[in-house]
């Protein structure tokens, strides 16, 4: 896909970044509790798009093509 810039060891790292995140949120009894929720579900959901906004905003890409004959 054509909007697609993170490759597959990134996007794994950040679903398990995300919902370890997620998952602590729910645990801790604090004044952050939504900011950290907030940040795991941005992480998760840039993990499993596969599209990350500050990769397209600095023009980084980490996804291999390759190239077919």
């Amino acid at each position: 896909m054509k909007f697609i810039n993170s490759n597959f060891w990134d996007r794994a790292f950040r679903v398990v970044l995300g919902t370890s995140l997620i998952t602590w949120a729910f645990y801790i009894e604090d004044l952050y509790k939504l900011a950290i929720f907030a940040v795991g579900f941005v992480i998760l959901a840039t993990g499993i798009v596969g599209w990350c906004p500050i990769y397209s905003l600095f023009g980084w890409n980490t996804r291999t093509h390759s190239k077919r004959s």
